[in-house]
């Protein structure tokens, strides 16, 4: 029952992973986490909130959401109901994909996951109503260190699955800045910087 990892080909340090089912008559049987398979596969184990978030409108989009050290999040991030559009940037400094994002569609239906290290704004946008999510998280919520990123920065290219005008924000979201004006909240690893 093995689950399969892969490194997203854009973003090499964003892990996909699709975790085996086992299926009969009444349904199906899926382990969604297992700490020493995810350690091998490169994942920290060293979960220690979960957290849910659901969803009513088809187009909510929340994001793109970061902690800044010393209590930036790795998430392990998956779609309990209904289905998503999972972005994430890399937002470290000195790396060769900074700026750079990648697009991931997570369903309950197929049950996919995604890792998300420390280093990288994380969002995503329902594309069905009434839409559940469920994530691990390496540090604990930290208000004061909350911060987040423009999700509609020219400068990230990202191509949102609605008209901008019709996404569903709070105005939290609606009002971070443009990567330009975040200055160097992380440092590449390869720069000397902890993730």
């Amino acid at each position: 029952m093995k689950p399969e990892f892969r490194p997203d080909p854009v973003l090499k340090d964003v892990i996909l992973i699709q975790p085996a089912r086992i299926g009969d008559a009444r349904g199906w049987f899926s382990e969604t986490f297992n700490a020493r398979l995810y350690a091998e596969a490169g994942i920290p184990v060293d979960f220690v909130q979960d957290n849910e978030s659901r969803s009513e409108a088809m187009g909510t989009l929340r994001g793109l959401h970061f902690q800044l050290p010393p209590y930036a999040q790795g998430k392990l991030v998956r779609c309990t109901r209904g289905r998503i559009l999972d972005v994430i940037v890399d937002i470290r400094h000195g790396s060769p994909t900074f700026g750079r994002h990648t697009r991931v569609e997570l369903s309950a239906e197929r049950g996919e996951q995604v890792f998300v290290p420390a280093g990288f704004a994380h969002g995503f946008c329902t594309l069905e109503r009434d839409c559940e999510i469920s994530y691990k998280v390496t540090a604990y919520y930290a208000p004061k260190f909350d911060r987040g990123l423009a999700f509609d920065d020219p400068s990230l290219g990202i191509e949102w699955p609605f008209p901008v005008q019709s996404l569903v924000l709070s105005d939290r979201d609606r009002a971070h800045p443009r990567l330009a004006d975040l200055g160097e909240v992380f440092l590449a690893p390869t720069a000397g910087a902890a993730r």
